[in-house]
């Protein structure tokens, strides 16, 4: 599989309470966003004003040509992933370029171990858990809600160096999960589990099988709400 990667940070300053579910706070304006061909070529993305001085939040026009740029590589035959890029990055970048139906495009077809994950089991998990359970060296730089303050502050390249970085791990933890044939992660009690993948599924094949028994569970967490951002004639 020829892999490539993204992950967006939003520029909205907020506080989370523990447990707070950030979409609370949607919708979201991008700061900056990355693009990691594994082996190959990385960009990031964001816009400047007249004086090449980053904007707080990405142009239309600049979400625009990420979403070309995705779809375009998709088309190539890369398999477009991200951590969570159902839910959260490609809905995002969508409402960011106003052109919600290029989003889905590119969302139907990619690759969210996530939302895969997901579907097995019936709860999310964080991509720090899954590297540090699947002993990835590569470690995230800061903690993702810290991007934006850094961000209106002015620290750009440490930003910049952030999404790049979790674009790079999330490359590494899919091409762990397609060697070891499983994702694991870190609970909160501390221990390491490990949950099968025989094989990488798109969100399309995703949503084709059954949804996740969660009849065990106090709070659930409805497998429409990864995708209910779709085109309502989609």
């Amino acid at each position: 599989m020829d892999l490539l990667s993204f992950d967006i940070e939003i520029s909205d300053v907020f506080e989370l309470k523990p447990q707070e579910d950030i979409e609370k706070y949607a919708p979201f304006h991008i700061s900056v966003a990355s693009t990691v061909i594994d082996e190959g070529e990385e960009q990031i993305w964001f816009s400047v004003n007249a004086f090449k001085k980053p904007l707080l939040q990405m142009s239309k026009a600049t979400a625009n040509d990420l979403l070309a740029f995705l779809k375009s590589k998709q088309d190539e035959g890369y398999c477009i992933c991200a951590w969570n890029g159902l839910r959260f990055d490609l809905q995002w970048i969508g409402y960011n370029a106003q052109n919600m139906d290029l989003a889905y495009q590119i969302a139907i077809k990619m690759y969210d171990p996530m939302f895969q994950f997901f579907n097995q089991r019936g709860f999310p998990i964080s991509l720090a858990s899954a590297g540090k359970a699947m002993d990835i060296k590569q470690s995230k730089l800061m903690n993702g809600v810290d991007a934006p303050r850094e961000w209106h502050a002015g620290n750009y390249q440490k930003v910049m160096d952030y999404v790049l970085g979790d674009s790079q791990i999330t490359n590494l933890i899919l091409k762990d999960i397609i060697k070891r044939k499983e994702i694991a992660w870190v609970t909160k009690k501390n221990e390491i589990k490990s949950e099968p993948v025989a094989r990488l599924k798109t969100v399309e094949e995703i949503l084709r099988d059954p949804e996740p028994d969660q009849s065990w569970m106090k709070t659930k967490i409805l497998r429409k709400t990864f995708y209910q951002w779709f085109p309502k004639e989609k």
